[in-house]
């Protein structure tokens, strides 16, 4: 039996206790929408009434959002005019732009994914639906009516793409049609009711002035990661959760040249790369049965046969990171990808730490030596306290010196304090040390003025 359906049982006998059994007495109950019913009735003349041509419409995934959302709100109308208490003129448009929302959107959350001012949306439960704001988060007065609600809409995003989420598998990693990232969680492992996550991206992606605009890096760091991926090197983003690492990603790679090809590798896909000669690999879930899971790893070894340019994985939290790291040591220069730590050396040790989740018995100096010959740079992204992004290092990977790697950084943030409004100030500012990957680049035909290196 369905989730779903076991919710709605659920649902049932709390609303009809047993004969003999006194009801529990219950919390106040949170304000309730009075036009509910009547939403109910309009969702089940818009099943009902639609005429054989319109009915190709809603399923057409090529119709004009326009068109559609006239033909539901006609329907609407009529189920209101034939309600016997009169419906007021502003609550109508509010019911119309609700049952549009539920069935060509994604119910109560709809018009906050449309809203460019919002970063993430997260529900916590039906009653409690937070989202971020400027790196804030707020509550908001976003409402569902029940669990069950919230099931559905979970269940329409992540079937489109072939996912599944139910009592077997109550975990799901999906996207929305714009790419945006997207985690729902269930009972029996989320207590409180489905839990989901939405980490919207921007409708038009972020270019490398709009970060110096935002003050996440300044000109001459822009210009210095710019001639990295130009010259092949190959760069780990390192940072927290929110800190943005997915954007810098793309960012980096929008730096690759159109004449190479691109393989990218993700758990859901992400990446908004604008170049023509790309493919895109996405990890898939075992089935019912428990098999058929293709894992990262798998994707990683298998676009080694795919002659790629550059491989850019998305995120690396196992034992593909060995696989990517022999990549990057066997000619494939280049290459990009993200993992969570809280500095450049943090960064490194989870490398080893997920080299070691391989499975392979490899002594920690040939790790390490694995890491040094690799990784030329690591970028160090992290969310500051007043929700601003910054790149804190850019940080050279040199080499080794008897057990440990060592490392320089090449630009670092200097945080000077707050202003009047609470905002973190600081600066960057380059460290005075040329890296020793200058050579690299300059093999690559990329040159860099040895002011961009000078101390201010």
């Amino acid at each position: 039996m369905s989730l779903l359906k076991r919710l709605e049982e659920a649902q049932i006998k709390q609303e009809q206790p047993s004969k003999g059994v006194e009801k529990p007495k219950m919390a106040a109950p949170l304000k309730t929408d009075p036009y509910q019913s009547l939403k109910g009735k309009i969702h089940q003349k818009i099943v009902e009434e639609m005429s054989q041509e319109e009915s190709k419409v809603l399923v057409d995934k090529n119709a004009d959002r326009k068109m559609l959302e006239e033909v539901v709100a006609r329907i609407a109308t009529v189920a209101m005019d034939e309600e016997t208490v009169p419906v007021p003129r502003s609550e109508r448009s509010r019911i119309i732009a609700e049952i549009v929302d539920e069935v060509l959107g994604y119910g109560p959350i709809d018009p906050l994914l449309k809203d460019d001012t919002i970063s993430e949306v997260m529900v916590n439960s039906p009653t409690q639906v937070y989202v971020e704001r400027k790196g804030k988060l707020v509550l908001s007065d976003v409402r569902f009516r029940d669990d069950i609600h919230v099931m559905h809409i979970i269940e329409k995003i992540v079937a489109p793409i072939g996912r599944r989420i139910d009592e077997s598998s109550p975990m799901v990693d999906a996207r929305l049609p714009d790419g945006s990232r997207v985690n729902a969680i269930i009972p029996p492992l989320a207590l409180k009711g489905p839990c989901l996550t939405i980490r919207k991206f921007a409708k038009n992606p972020l270019m490398i002035n709009d970060l110096i605009s935002f003050g996440t890096l300044n000109q001459e760091m822009g210009d210095f990661l710019r001639a990295c991926v130009e010259g092949k090197l190959n760069i780990v983003v390192s940072g927290g959760t929110g800190s943005g690492k997915t954007t810098t990603l793309n960012i980096l790679s929008s730096f690759i040249p159109h004449d190479e090809r691109i393989v990218t590798i993700e758990d859901a896909a992400e990446l908004q790369l604008r170049q023509e000669h790309v493919v895109t690999l996405e990890t898939r879930p075992a089935n019912v049965e428990g098999k058929g899971a293709i894992t990262m790893r798998d994707l990683v070894r298998n676009s080694l046969r795919m002659r790629p340019d550059r491989i850019v994985v998305g995120e690396v939290r196992s034992g593909e990171a060995l696989d990517m790291l022999q990549a990057m040591n066997t000619g494939h220069d280049g290459s990009l990808t993200t993992g969570h730590a809280n500095s450049p050396r943090d960064m490194l040790s989870r490398l080893e730490t997920m080299v070691l989740m391989a499975g392979m018995d490899l002594p920690v100096r040939a790790i390490r030596e694995q890491i040094a010959s690799a990784v030329d740079l690591v970028l160090q992204q992290s969310r500051l306290q007043d929700g601003s992004r910054r790149i804190t290092h850019l940080t050279e990977v040199q080499g080794m010196e008897g057990e440990v790697i060592t490392l320089q950084d090449i630009f670092v943030f200097e945080q000077t304090g707050r202003d009047e409004k609470g905002k973190i100030t600081g600066h960057f500012k380059p460290t005075g040390i040329r890296p020793k990957f200058l050579e690299k680049l300059a093999a690559n035909g990329i040159q860099l003025p040895n002011e961009t290196f000078w101390p201010r």
